[in-house]
């Protein structure tokens, strides 16, 4: 077990001893990574919210079963993606990428504002062509099926292993490969104009 797995077995432990604090430090370490994670599942900002304090009441409510057997973070973004299943499920919503992952301006910036801000190399060139790249990377996303949504979010952005993402979801780790696959591939596809790569090449 790596030294954050340390750390977070040894939280788990104290507040399955009725330590209210450990737990807290547990909500303070993860709460941005899980409101990043349901955010890119609904559009919702007040309801990413909700999603995210359920998530954490849910967690400590089932402390006593957690083994740990998996990473406690594992653990609790299967219960974060439950959690926002279940609320769009009863809010009727279809999940969506969050926009806030685009690459994009605030509305009414002034261009100058931009090219201040520009890093060695860039151009105004470079950056929009960046950004028509996000644009196209999550309208990709956004356009896949909620598994292959689920997956490639898990692994591109959030960084979790083939072997977490089969925990979290639930499925076979031959499951999870071929969702990021098919969603690599539909991805690729979308950006193949822009990038000029051809069929069999990725981005």
């Amino acid at each position: 077990m790596n030294e954050q797995g340390d750390a977070d077995a040894l939280l788990v432990e104290r507040a399955k001893r009725g330590e209210v604090s450990a737990f807290e430090m547990l909500v303070v370490k993860y709460q941005r990574r899980i409101e990043r994670l349901v955010g890119r599942m609904v559009r919702d900002s007040d309801l990413v919210q909700d999603i995210a304090q359920e998530t954490f009441i849910r967690a400590y409510r089932a402390l006593p079963q957690f083994r740990g057997e998996s990473a406690f973070y594992t653990w609790l973004y299967r219960i974060a993606v439950n959690t926002a299943k279940k609320a769009l499920v009863e809010k009727k919503r279809d999940p969506l990428l969050f926009e806030g992952a685009m690459v994009s301006t605030e509305e009414g910036e002034e261009p100058s504002r931009v090219e201040n801000e520009l890093s060695d190399g860039e151009t105004p060139e470079t950056v929009l062509a960046g950004r028509q790249v996000a644009a196209t990377v999550n309208a990709a996303i956004d356009a896949l099926s909620e598994d292959l949504r689920q997956a490639i979010v898990l692994r591109e952005i959030e960084g979790l292993s083939y072997e977490e993402i089969a925990d979290v979801m639930n499925c076979p780790i031959g499951t999870v490969r071929s969702r990021i696959f098919r969603a690599r591939e539909a991805i690729a596809t979308k950006l193949r104009p822009l990038l000029g790569t051809r069929e069999g090449e990725r981005w």
